[in-house]
């Protein structure tokens, strides 16, 4: 079953510093961290102490409600630090590498032969489990579930993401794989969205095909879900990234864990953008030749500009991320702001400024509001003509806001996560953090109703 859907409502932000398509580097970097707070719905249980030697695919971290999902360390190596925070929350493992990166070995068949059962049990021993995200909610997948459907997105329609083909023509085996492993976990279809055009992904068999055209968030999983079709209150659905499926391929192809992979380094504050090949957990203090080495005055993102992570000079490249994206701090007040009637190079959604009239111009945006945070002032009408989904995003906010769960699930918080309504907060004249309003929303609801 294949189905082309175009969506006409969204919004494409023109920032500038897109990656050029070449690796500029590869890195395998000293030091790795295993984050645990990357994963909503862990609650991490340490398994390694400092000094400790580990391979690559050596449980590092487990969840003390379910002692058989682990993060597994993603290179070889030794456990140089423990790293808490306050009330000796656990923040980071971070992990001295080798430089030859020796794997554990876990002994497969291939996915075609394996039941569902041996599928999930391997998966869960190489750390990957993680990778599966559950909606409602967003948080890691319960192996004791059979989801309704598990969705992928092959579209990137966010500010500077990484390019699809570029990143994953050459693992389609992998990819192949990996669908073919999900697909017995499932009760209904694995579900893989494209963007217009041909893909060398479109060659995998075993998943269900869909063709997305639009603005961001036409990319987004939630969006695509909500097309294809929506989560309703007693639905389960997996989601997975393309360097999931990817993973979990190469896992049942070689026996071995690898979460290598392509990273888009870009933004306005970059110095020839281009593409990093490196792994999760890397410091992204090893980038900083792309913005010159002073990361003073600089915001370091790890994922994109709207509902990305900033973690500094002294974080490390995410999880589930496979692009930093770097900007300016936007510190300087402007004189008349808004009042300047010409402001060719500010980008308005409202067309207020003469910008307008150059559709093809980019922009060196930076982190400056404009303003300050207001009361909600707008109709509902305002957030829908970005947000392709038949909710209320402001209906939705200001229940989540409120802690009013029956709002809540009226408006549509079983179909959403903050990444879906991040386009919302761009637009947003009011300066509200409408995703943190919806991540509250999220931690009420698996607070009172689990």
């Amino acid at each position: 079953m294949s189905q082309n859907i175009v969506l006409k409502k969204g919004l494409n932000i023109p920032i500038t510093g897109k990656a050029d398509l070449r690796v500029s580097k590869a890195i395998l970097p000293g030091i790795v961290a295993v984050q645990p707070g990357e994963f909503k719905g862990l609650l991490p249980r340490l398994l390694v102490k400092e000094g400790d030697s580990v391979l690559c695919g050596s449980p590092v971290i487990a969840d003390k409600k379910n002692a058989d999902i682990l993060l597994t360390s993603p290179v070889s190596g030794k456990v140089k630090e423990i790293v808490r925070g306050e009330k000796r929350k656990l923040l980071a493992v971070l992990i001295e590498t080798d430089g030859e990166q020796t794997c554990a070995e876990f002994k497969l068949e291939s996915a075609e032969k394996l039941d569902s059962d041996s599928i999930r049990k391997a998966i869960l021993a190489s750390g990957l489990w993680p990778m599966l995200i559950q909606r409602p909610y967003g948080v890691i997948a319960d192996p004791a579930v059979k989801p309704r459907d598990i969705f992928c997105s092959a579209y990137a329609t966010a500010p500077l993401a990484a390019d699809v083909e570029f990143c994953f023509a050459d693992k389609v085996k992998d990819i192949q794989t990996g669908v073919t492993a999900l697909s017995k976990l499932t009760e209904g279809a694995v579900h893989i969205s494209f963007g217009p055009g041909e893909s060398a992904l479109q060659r995998i068999t075993g998943a269900e095909f869909h063709t997305f055209e639009g603005k961001h968030p036409a990319g987004n999983v939630g969006v695509q879900i909500a097309s294809i079709r929506p989560i309703r209150k007693e639905d389960i659905v997996w989601t997975i990234s393309l360097d999931g499926l990817a993973a979990i391929g190469h896992l049942f192809n070689t026996g071995k864990l690898c979460l290598r992979r392509r990273v888009a380094v870009g933004g306005p504050m970059v110095i020839e953008p281009s593409y990093v090949e490196t792994i999760p957990g890397t410091p992204v203090s090893v980038l900083a030749p792309f913005y010159g080495g002073d990361a003073e005055g600089l915001r370091i993102i790890s994922g994109d500009v709207l509902s990305g992570r900033n973690v500094g000079a002294e974080g490390y490249v995410g999880f589930f991320d496979n692009q930093i994206t770097i900007m300016k701090e936007g510190t300087e007040r402007e004189m008349f702001g808004w009042i300047r009637p010409i402001r060719y190079r500010q980008f308005s959604t409202d067309r207020c400024y003469f910008s307008w009239l150059m559709p093809w111009r980019r922009y060196d945006m930076d982190t400056n509001l404009h303003g300050g945070p207001r009361a909600f002032l707008m109709n509902d009408g305002y957030y829908s003509k970005v947000l392709p989904m038949d909710i209320y995003p402001i209906f939705l906010a200001k229940a989540c806001l409120a802690g009013d769960i029956d709002k809540m699930e009226k408006f549509g918080i079983y179909e959403v996560l903050p990444e879906d309504l991040a386009v919302c907060e761009f637009v947003d004249p009011s300066k509200n953090n409408i995703q943190e309003m919806i991540a509250d929303g999220i931690d009420l609801m698996i607070k009172e109703m689990a």
